[in-house]
């Protein structure tokens, strides 16, 4: 009876470790970075390739192992996006980074909002979380790949 029991207890704790597990997934950087480097001509082909890695490994095929999967390339363009746009500000005049800064302002309310309208398509299913986090992901590395072609041409 106390074997059963602690069974049971092991078995309740490792279902709830599982979530967790998913939920620290994280990209390896040196994935999307590396494939940059290989298609400097066609960098598009770069989204979500980490992620794709991430989903490969053990909990990455769940609804919560894709979301963090996504979310963590989600991150990686971020920062890129970020810093692109930082040194974009930084080289213009006034005039044109103040133009700059409406136009992503403006573009984020439209990535939120095109990306919460993807979330309205799954009816409340459990997908709707990581179709939000790839479209989340897609939508800022374009927009990041963008910028950094931007900069390149003002430099």
């Amino acid at each position: 009876m106390r074997a059963r029991a602690v069974a049971g207890a092991l078995g309740a704790a490792a279902l709830l470790c599982g979530p967790v597990a998913a939920q620290d997934m994280r990209i390896d950087p040196a994935i999307t970075e590396g494939c940059l480097s290989v298609n400097a001509a066609t960098p598009e082909a770069c989204i979500g390739v980490a992620a794709t890695v991430c989903m490969n490994e053990p909990g990455g095929s769940s609804t919560i192992g894709m979301g963090a999967c996504l979310g963590s390339e989600a991150e990686l363009w971020d920062r890129r996006l970020n810093a692109a746009y930082t040194a974009l500000r930084r080289s213009q005049d006034a005039g044109s980074a103040d133009a700059l800064q409406a136009a992503q302002r403006a573009w984020i309310a439209f990535r939120d909002l095109s990306c919460a309208y993807e979330r309205t398509t799954w009816g409340g299913g459990t997908g709707a979380g990581p179709a939000v986090a790839q479209c989340l992901m897609q939508m800022t590395a374009r927009q990041a790949l963008a910028l950094e072609a931007r900069l390149e041409e003002a430099r």
